[in-house]
């Protein structure tokens, strides 16, 4: 997939696309990830959080139990709770960096993932290289949808990350991620495929599959194929 990715996106001609529209492309939507939702289901800042206030309250109980003078308890505490504050502060600063980085565009014939807090990427996906869309619930609106490419078209799992579906490494997704409106996005996509497929072959085909494994919730998903 050479021909799709770009890795330079500073002198966009169109927010979040690498060049201007072909005549008879149309866009139809964009968006792009919540910090929000991003720290909470990619980088796992509740977990972090958690694992921190197990450490603490373990070392109040350890040390209470162990006969410590009560100042070395709040000291051992007070250096976990700074620990914890700083690689919290980091994921946040991180979650932002994707939500500031990215921009996801649908238009009537391709799919363009633009995004790289390090790195400027840009990923073009033609419709015809396509196969199906998942869509992964996080509630209230919010999900995943991952995008399966056909046979013969592969991408770098890590290149990609936290854009992509998870735990699918040999054959990677990429997605769009901790949208707020994910069903909106995927019922956009959906359609717009299914119109592409008509045109060029004459049928199209909607499809409801089971739960997106691999993703962070997954209560339906929702594909689409030519």
């Amino acid at each position: 997939m050479k021909q799709f990715v770009t890795r330079e996106h500073e002198l966009e001609p169109v927010p979040g696309l690498p060049g201007t529209l072909p005549e008879g492309e149309q866009m139809l939507w964009q968006g792009r990830p919540s910090a929000r939702l991003v720290a909470r289901h990619v980088l796992k800042n509740r977990w972090i959080a958690g694992y921190f206030l197990v450490l603490a309250i373990w070392a109040v109980v350890g040390g209470l139990y162990d006969g410590r003078p009560l100042a070395g308890i709040v000291f051992s505490v007070a250096v976990l709770t700074a620990l914890a504050a700083i690689v919290i502060g980091m994921l946040e600063l991180f979650a932002w960096g994707v939500h500031k980085t990215t921009l996801y565009t649908i238009t009537s014939s391709r799919v363009v993932l633009r995004f790289g807090v390090a790195f400027s990427i840009t990923l073009n996906l033609p419709f015809k290289q396509i196969g199906a869309l998942a869509l992964a619930d996080q509630g209230k609106g919010a999900g995943n949808v991952a995008i399966q490419l056909l046979p013969g078209h592969r991408l770098s799992w890590l290149v990609q990350w936290p854009h992509v579906r998870g735990w699918r490494f040999a054959n990677v997704e990429p997605s769009l991620i901790c949208l707020t409106d994910a069903k909106k996005a995927s019922d956009v996509l959906a359609l717009a495929l299914s119109q592409h497929a008509s045109v060029h072959s004459g049928h199209a085909r909607l499809t409801q599959a089971g739960p997106a494994k691999g993703t962070h919730a997954g209560p339906a998903a929702v594909e689409a194929a030519e």
